[in-house]
């Protein structure tokens, strides 16, 4: 990867609506580099995807998101990737990551309700032949997610009035 991919990479991980026209001012260089350079990032499937974050509770729309620790039996020659991929292959699921420390997998659920979320470990998650364990977290308040801040603080506008 070259220096110019590294630097279109590092900017539009932060915001992906920037302009290919702006990219190029902000670079130093042609839009048809930054152009040449993306399309090539697409098809290597360096860039995934492009997303929208979204503060779904100032929507109005019901939606609860859990991150799921499971604990597996891993497959002989197949370690952790097929049942990984069985869970991220249901569409409630929103990733699914090998980590490291006492569980095997981290999953990251939504539902519109808990019982949603309660529904899909006890009924789909807990009775894959290979699962050994869950444990739910439920996300309470996002305070910062993919490095946006979600809360904005105000500050107060009112001048001080000295004696």
């Amino acid at each position: 990867m070259n220096t110019l991919e590294e630097r279109v990479l590092s900017i539009i991980e932060k915001n992906s609506r920037v302009d290919t026209k702006e990219l190029a001012i902000l670079l130093g260089t042609e839009e048809s580099e930054i152009l040449a350079a993306m399309e090539k990032l697409e098809q290597e499937d360096v860039i995934c995807g492009y997303h929208t974050m979204i503060d779904w509770d100032k929507t109005g729309v019901d939606k609860v998101t859990a991150l799921i620790e499971v604990r597996v039996t891993p497959q002989r020659g197949k370690g952790f990737d097929e049942i990984a991929e069985r869970i991220y292959k249901y569409p409630e699921v929103t990733s699914v990551y090998l980590i490291s420390g006492g569980y095997d997998l981290m999953v990251t659920l939504e539902g519109k309700s808990l019982k949603d979320v309660s529904s899909f470990v006890t009924n789909k998650l807990s009775t894959l032949d290979t699962v050994i364990a869950t444990t739910t977290h439920f996300i309470l308040k996002k305070y910062k997610d993919h490095g946006t801040i979600m809360t904005r603080h105000h500050e107060d506008q009112r001048e001080m009035i000295t004696p």
